[in-house]
């Protein structure tokens, strides 16, 4: 045995002792979240390296466009997201249920609706990017740089809604390393793209967006090989093609479509309600200068970035959960929904206490001068409220697992709109200036973990389970 896998033994050995999750469960989780880790990584260091080589080129005022432009951006692709949402939930338990040919015509069903929702969004943001990034501040040079972004990089929604889906559907099946594969390597093409024609030819923020947007063209079309059935190589048994390959050779039956229809809209409405607190946030941020707009800008996407552990341990917890539940057997899944909660609070506590101490260093990534004291600030509360939004992640992934969403969105309609929003506009309007900005940052994570936490320990998402799985049976383990 290797020292690492020595290590990585005495690692388990220990949290299994400590109780925070049982050995075999850890390898099952970790196995599925690795992956989808390093993927999260990939995909949000998209966004980062555009923000980064834009800042290092441009300036803070640049960096304040990209931000402008990325919650338009943002709130398209958050949308999308709530709809793998719900493709992986009929996934993980029909194909847990041995229901194969149904969960492929759920993937074709989410993969329908993707394509119909994106084509008018995307029109909108070319069409209308100037005017759109108008709504959120007045400064002219902001403006430029963030009409010019958004513009160029809407036609990638379109691609990045089929990555998502495809994402979700080979994790519903347990298989987290081909899309690791996929949107590393697309991460890579835009991380040369973006920085050779931003700082290698000049070309400014349109550079960066060029990049991103053929980087996640390159990605969708890799994922549409294996969700065909296709392989990528030899090596293992599939070779990276999915377990159930999308035909397209009949409509999905109403009852899919309706049961898509009611775990996803909770979902959208939840993801879209999260991306559209950041216009009122900006605007209101906006009334502080370009700095702040810019600092704002940097600590999000940095706490999205750290959220890339959040992503592997979400998926971890709805396929897992999602699985345990099509086969019937909801003691299991109560365990897992449990045990991958505390790994998930373990791990966030220790990389917030992480970037509390480098919080400078990270910010000069982004900008430098005048900035860097306002940016270091907003990235340590971007630390401490990424716990909240780590431990939330995995306690809303068990109950997506189930098909229980709309507690979730209720929570995130509560922490966002009536609490974060308020205390930001307190900012400006009292003494308490940008730091009612940093108690909204810790707010909108803070309240929905706290509710949705609240829910997962009912345990009544065990009960709406039930009228999602294939069989409709019996289950082990009832409440």
């Amino acid at each position: 045995m290797s020292a690492l896998h020595r290590f990585a033994a005495l690692v388990a050995g220990v949290l299994a002792r400590l109780g925070v999750i049982e050995e075999s469960r850890l390898r099952e989780t970790t196995d599925l979240a690795w992956p989808r880790i390093l993927t999260g990584f990939a995909i949000m260091s998209k966004r980062t390296v555009d923000l980064a080589v834009v800042g290092l080129a441009l300036g803070p005022t640049a960096v304040a466009g990209l931000t402008v432009a990325n919650a338009y951006w943002t709130a398209g692709k958050f949308a999308f997201i709530g709809l793998a949402g719900g493709t992986i939930a009929l996934v993980s338990q029909n194909y847990g249920g041995g229901d194969s040919p149904r969960a492929a015509r759920a993937v074709e069903a989410s993969l329908l609706v993707a394509g119909a929702a994106s084509v008018p969004l995307v029109a909108l943001y070319v069409f209308g990017a100037r005017p759109l990034v108008e709504l959120l501040g007045n400064d002219a040079r902001t403006l430029t740089y963030g009409a010019t972004y958004l513009a160029i990089i809407a036609p990638g929604l379109l691609f990045e809604a089929v990555n998502l889906v495809a994402s979700r559907t080979y994790a519903g099946v347990g298989d987290t390393l081909t899309p690791m594969v996929l949107r590393a390597t697309g991460a890579v093409l835009n991380i040369v793209l973006s920085a050779g024609l931003v700082l290698g030819l000049g070309y400014g923020v349109a550079g960066a967006a060029i990049g991103t947007t053929l980087s996640t063209v390159v990605v969708a079309v890799a994922f549409s090989w294996g969700m065909t059935g296709r392989t990528y190589w030899r090596r293992g048994e599939s070779g990276g093609a999915s377990p159930i390959p999308v035909r397209f050779d009949a409509l999905p039956d109403r009852d899919l479509l309706a049961q898509l229809v009611s775990i996803s809209t909770p979902l959208v409405a939840r993801r879209i309600a999260q991306a559209a607190v950041v216009f009122p946030l900006l605007a209101l941020a906006a009334a502080f200068g370009p700095l702040v707009v810019a600092a704002i800008g940097v600590s999000r996407q940095v706490r999205a970035l750290l959220d890339s552990f959040g992503w592997g341990f979400s998926i971890a917890s709805s396929t897992l959960v999602g699985q345990s539940l099509g086969r019937g057997d909801e003691a299991t899944a109560a365990a897992y929904g449990w045990e991958i909660t505390k790994l998930s609070a373990l791990v966030y506590v220790s990389v917030a206490l992480c970037v509390l101490v480098f919080a400078e260093p990270i910010a000069r990534v982004f900008v430098d001068g005048e900035g860097l004291a306002t940016t270091a600030r907003f990235v340590r509360v971007a630390a401490v409220s990424v716990v909240a939004l780590g431990i939330d992640g995995s306690v809303t992934g068990t109950l997506r697992g189930a098909g229980d969403t709309r507690v979730p969105f209720v929570a995130t309609l509560v922490g966002l709109y009536l609490v974060a929003l308020p205390l930001a506009w307190l900012g400006t309007v009292t003494a308490w200036g940008v730091f009612g900005l940093m108690a909204a940052l810790v707010a909108e994570t803070l309240v929905p973990m706290v509710v949705n936490y609240g829910r997962f320990h009912a345990g009544t998402w065990k009960a709406v389970s039930r009228e999602y799985r294939p069989d409709r049976g019996e289950s082990i383990g009832q409440d």
